[in-house]
């Protein structure tokens, strides 16, 4: 081969690879905004959340009540408190009340002013307990627990039963996730999407917070050994939310 077609030859070479390169060029800046594009409606999601809402008898008491007693020396109102507070637990466990158990006890001097001066006289010291009863039973057993020696009810309030609150947490979560879905289904349906899997799921625990304690006087612990005492339970809550992310 002379010199001119050889040379013709590497020229032609030369400007087939510059030709081909610049075709990949071309095809690969086209490709990566198609595909970014892909990748985009593939991630498209819509987030939504819904909550439900179940109401349960509160057919428990939860009761806090308590020995005071007062007296001359530390030693003496311990004792007596004790002594009292022994009683009145007798008497619970023999009404099979749930979940008893002892929730403060004190001692603390006790001083009288007169004239600015303070003068010791005496020492107080207290019991308190808790326990559940069904709340039917409730009124009956308070007037028991302060003829055995209980001289303060510091507060009552009323609860569902752990199987009941159960329950409902089952269905609260039942409810949230379908009005999630139902809430996807409108905003879909609305613009023209079709909707395609759930990504992620994420729950809000099902709450079931009590009422709030409803407290008692301690006159009223003294007023209830004459007359029974009216005790009505209520309603409590279960709620619970679920978010779905659901892609389109």
């Amino acid at each position: 081969m002379n010199k001119a077609a050889l040379l013709g030859s590497q020229l032609f070479a030369g400007n087939l690879w510059k030709t081909v390169s610049l075709a990949m060029l071309v095809c690969v800046t086209f490709a990566q905004p198609v595909l970014a594009q892909e990748k985009e409606r593939m991630f498209r999601t819509l987030t939504v959340t819904g909550r439900g809402v179940e109401t349960i008898p509160a057919t428990l008491a939860q009761v806090v009540l308590g020995v005071e007693v007062q007296a001359k020396t530390a030693q003496e109102a311990q004792q007596e408190a004790a002594r009292r507070s022994s009683a009145v637990v007798t008497l619970l466990k023999s009404r099979n009340v749930e979940k008893l158990q002892t929730t403060g006890i004190t001692l603390n001097p006790v001083y009288s002013y007169k004239d600015n001066v303070q003068r010791l006289t005496g020492y107080a010291a207290t019991n308190t307990v808790s326990f559940r009863i069904a709340t039917d039973k409730a009124g009956t057993l308070l007037d028991e627990a302060v003829k055995a020696g209980a001289t303060q009810i510091n507060s009552i309030s009323f609860v569902a039963t752990d199987e009941a609150i159960a329950q409902a947490q089952k269905q609260a979560f039942k409810e949230a996730t379908q009005e999630a879905q139902q809430q996807a289904d409108a905003v879909f349906s609305a613009l023209g999407f079709q909707r395609k899997e759930i990504v992620s799921i994420q729950i809000d625990g099902a709450n079931a917070p009590p009422p709030p304690p409803r407290p008692m006087l301690r006159t009223e612990a003294a007023k209830v050994a004459d007359a029974a005492t009216p005790v009505e339970g209520g309603e409590q809550q279960v709620e619970a939310s679920v978010t779905l992310q659901i892609s389109y």
